[in-house]
């Protein structure tokens, strides 16, 4: 009979939802210590259906990697709201000025003005159980938050980031454990 979780005694936790930190190069260097919530990777397997004789068959299509929400407390110093508007600026997103503005923003500007978004889920200790890396991410929506006269909550941002696919390690930072999901998009 397989061993009970809750009935023999664990030599580790499990996975806890709150021991997790974040890193994106582009918005502050090391561990973005402003992270309150972070989504991890999601994957859709399209469908195609195909009748015959009053059958409908279901076959497995193309795999799409859903977008990944990070909620963040918006501190003082740094300024998020300030760094993602200077990021917005770096891609090649300029407000017009006049008629003669032709820049635009591109993926390499986009990909490259992040660096590697990575989400790690640690232990009680502070090792790293899972990495995920979003590959080729860029930022597709920003939310700067609310307002409210009747709350005391810390303002927050809630930043969206697209991406080709995720990697996925487990252990320590750099191991490439092979793990459930493939590593990259031809499976290396």
């Amino acid at each position: 009979m397989a061993d009970n979780f809750w009935t023999n005694a664990p030599t580790r936790d499990p996975k806890r939802g709150f021991r997790f930190r974040v890193q994106i190069p582009g918005i502050s260097a090391g561990y973005l210590w402003f992270a309150k919530k972070a989504d991890k990777p999601e994957i859709t397997v399209k469908s195609t259906q195909h009748k015959y004789l009053g059958h409908t068959f279901n076959f497995p299509g193309s795999v799409e990697w859903n977008s990944v929400s990070i909620t963040f407390v918006d501190p003082v110093e740094p300024d998020l709201a300030g760094t993602l508007g200077d990021l917005l600026s770096t891609i090649g997103y300029e407000l017009p000025k006049d008629s003669n503005e032709f820049i635009t923003i591109s993926k390499s500007k986009a990909v490259g003005s992040l660096g590697d978004v990575i989400i790690e889920q640690i232990d009680e200790d502070g090792r790293t159980l899972e990495q995920w890396t979003l590959n080729n991410a860029f930022i597709n929506k920003v939310g700067y938050g609310a307002l409210d006269y009747n709350s005391e909550d810390l303002t927050e941002l809630v930043v969206s980031f697209t991406y080709d696919w995720a990697s996925y390690s487990s252990g320590a930072p750099g191991t490439k454990t092979p793990g459930p999901f493939f590593a990259g998009p031809n499976n290396s």
